[in-house]
């Protein structure tokens, strides 16, 4: 098939619409279930690229969550130990495969904004993925194949009308793409740009050990931020996005936005959230959102109100800022990106209160000095990489 006719674009009042190859070639999916449209596309194909990149680099499978062009999450497939199972609603599904695994972290760093998210997949979706996939509040996903049992999970969400796309993992885009916006038409060499260890060679602080780990969630880090939409910094913990900062107009807030994402990550492992009780018959999105709301400071309004006995079956103590603070101490080792420099050393300051350790930027702002010297104030290790990652 070389065009394929879509129900609107981004809006409905967005008449015709249709998705094609440039070049006059067949196009590389396959619609095997369900009716994608315009902006499912766009976060599938965007989707494919990061994992595809995630698994060349890594030579893990990879999964991507993604939500309005942008990832909610991204991670490789590493086995979860208990505590991430059990916040991420995974305990009852057993040991999940590696790509399961992979979703499993993916979708759970940031739950709130991947509920309703397209799923992207590295490798072939076997049926531990299909599983997890099919309980999950999604608009569909694409990956390279099916195990015939697997698709036959994923056709029958949504009463057959999920997504599911198969792109053929062979395909090679023309080097050259191209944009329209108002009538003017824009051209431009694809980011082909390879990232692997070697970008992390500048290393520009007093620190300057990277363990095999860190270069590891760094490269993860640096691809993720290659497909989304800028400003963007992505917080990287065992392999997983933790907190993803994007499309936001000043840098500092990327940071904090991203950051206090990977703030919320950490705290839902703490003892108190791991004990709380919630009431027989409600959703998994409810409790993400009692769990987000029990974290937040508007806690204290639902104890005030008492809406809390519609959430929990006893009434939980309250988290406390010194307790949630003792907690984040723990928080450590974690890799930053960011695909522009960082104009300030308060980007620095910010990423240290979760934890960070290991950072890659491009550099190249005149305050780079100040910005180094507040990387080796925390001890940190940074890297200069040379190269900026915008994504439109």
């Amino acid at each position: 098939m070389k065009t394929m006719e879509l129900k609107y674009g981004c809006n409905p009042n967005q008449k015709p619409a249709k998705i094609f190859v440039n070049d006059g070639r067949d196009l590389p999916i396959k619609v095997l279930s369900g009716s994608p449209g315009y902006i499912n596309f766009l976060d599938a194909l965007n989707g494919w690229q990061l994992v595809s990149e995630l698994k060349k680099a890594t030579g893990l499978p990879a999964a991507t969550s993604f939500k309005h062009v942008s990832p909610a999450g991204a991670a490789v497939g590493l086995p979860l130990d208990e505590t991430l199972s059990k916040i991420y609603w995974v305990e009852d599904l057993g040991e999940l495969s590696p790509l399961a695994s992979a979703y499993a972290r993916a979708r759970g760093a940031d739950r709130m904004s991947s509920f309703g998210d397209f799923i992207a997949l590295s490798d072939i979706c076997d049926v531990d993925t299909a599983r997890l996939i099919k309980r999950e509040v999604s608009d569909g996903v694409i990956a390279p194949g099916y195990e015939e049992e697997a698709l036959k999970i994923l056709m029958e969400k949504k009463k057959g009308n999920y997504n599911v796309i198969q792109i053929d993992p062979e395909y090679v885009p023309n080097p050259i793409e191209y944009k329209d916006v108002f009538g003017i038409r824009f051209e431009q060499g694809r980011n082909e740009l390879k990232i692997d260890e070697e970008l992390f060679s500048k290393i520009v602080t007093d620190n300057t050990e990277i363990p095999e780990y860190a270069k590891r969630d760094l490269m993860i880090a640096m691809i993720t931020l290659k497909y989304t939409q800028s400003n963007s910094v992505c917080y990287v913990k065992d392999g997983q996005a933790i907190g993803i900062g994007a499309g936001q107009q000043s840098r500092i807030h990327c940071t904090r936005l991203a950051g206090s994402k990977a703030d919320n990550w950490f705290l839902r492992q703490s003892p108190k959230v791991l004990e709380l009780q919630f009431v027989e018959g409600i959703t998994r999105a409810e409790r993400d959102n009692a769990i987000d709301v029990y974290i937040s400071e508007d806690y204290m309004d639902v104890l005030e109100d008492g809406k809390w006995e519609k959430i929990f079956q006893t009434k939980p103590e309250v988290f406390t800022k010194e307790e949630k603070k003792q907690w984040l101490n723990n928080m450590n080792d974690v890799i930053l990106g960011s695909d522009a420099f960082f104009p300030f050393g308060d980007n620095i300051d910010r990423a240290y209160k979760s934890g960070v350790k290991y950072i890659a930027q491009p550099g190249g702002s005149v305050r780079d000095d100040q910005v180094i010297e507040t990387c080796n104030k925390y001890g940190m290790v940074m890297t200069f990489t040379g190269i900026r990652l915008f994504h439109h």
